[in-house]
């Protein structure tokens, strides 16, 4: 049996502008309570679109296109990611005007928050600036004001993203997932070994966190 003693170490490769990211991460902090499990969550870069030009494009009009879904689909589908969210905790709060973005300063400064053992609450509080609260995380000066919301020095946020310093970092880190098979988020990976794609839901994870348990270390 596993040690109950050792923290299961979870990699979660994700953007911050995938909804099911959110979704998923939050059914599997669920599942991690209610099975009373031990662990280490490490948040790693993921872009899904990595040639969105810096001032970001309507949602609708980028799901249509990369999909070629109608309006009717894309109503569908928020109105799954509603529910979904609303199941866990979270609030998405989609209108017209809502926004896809690019991504890569948002992973650098994560990069950097990292180095202050705050990724994991930066990250949260992303999502939820994006989907919850529409902020425009385009815009270097929203992320800095989000970094110091919580406790983080709001112009040092601002020198990492003018200077881009962690660009080379967070490069790197994407193209080893890339390497290693990852091709859409959220991908969950336990103990360095078991990979789970997508919102899995909190008894699938439950299910899963149970059958880990119980391998030989």
């Amino acid at each position: 049996m596993t040690n109950p003693q050792t923290p299961l170490r979870i990699d979660i490769v994700s953007d911050v502008v995938c909804p099911w990211c959110i979704i998923g991460y939050r059914q599997l902090a669920q599942a991690l309570e209610q099975t009373n499990t031990a662990y280490e969550i490490h948040w790693h870069p993921f872009e899904l679109n990595p040639d969105m030009p810096a001032e970001g494009q309507n949602l609708r009009e980028h799901i249509m296109e990369k999909y070629g879904s109608s309006k009717q689909e894309s109503d569908a589908s928020r109105a799954r990611m509603n529910e979904a969210g609303s199941e866990v905790g979270f609030e998405f709060n989609f209108t017209d005007d809502t926004r896809m973005h690019n991504t890569f300063n948002l992973h650098q400064l994560l990069h950097w928050a990292d180095q202050q053992g705050r990724m994991h609450e930066l990250k949260q509080a992303l999502f939820a600036a994006h989907f919850t609260n529409n902020r425009n995380i385009s815009d270097n000066t929203v992320l800095a004001d989000i970094a110091a919301e919580i406790g983080l020095d709001r112009s040092e946020a601002l020198a990492v993203l003018a200077d881009q310093r962690f660009a080379n970092e967070v490069r790197a880190a994407q193209q080893q997932w890339r390497q290693q098979g990852i091709q859409s988020v959220p991908s969950v990976i336990f103990n360095q070994k078991h990979l789970v794609s997508g919102a899995q839901g909190v008894e699938n994870f439950k299910s899963i966190l149970q059958q880990l348990s119980e391998l030989p270390e």
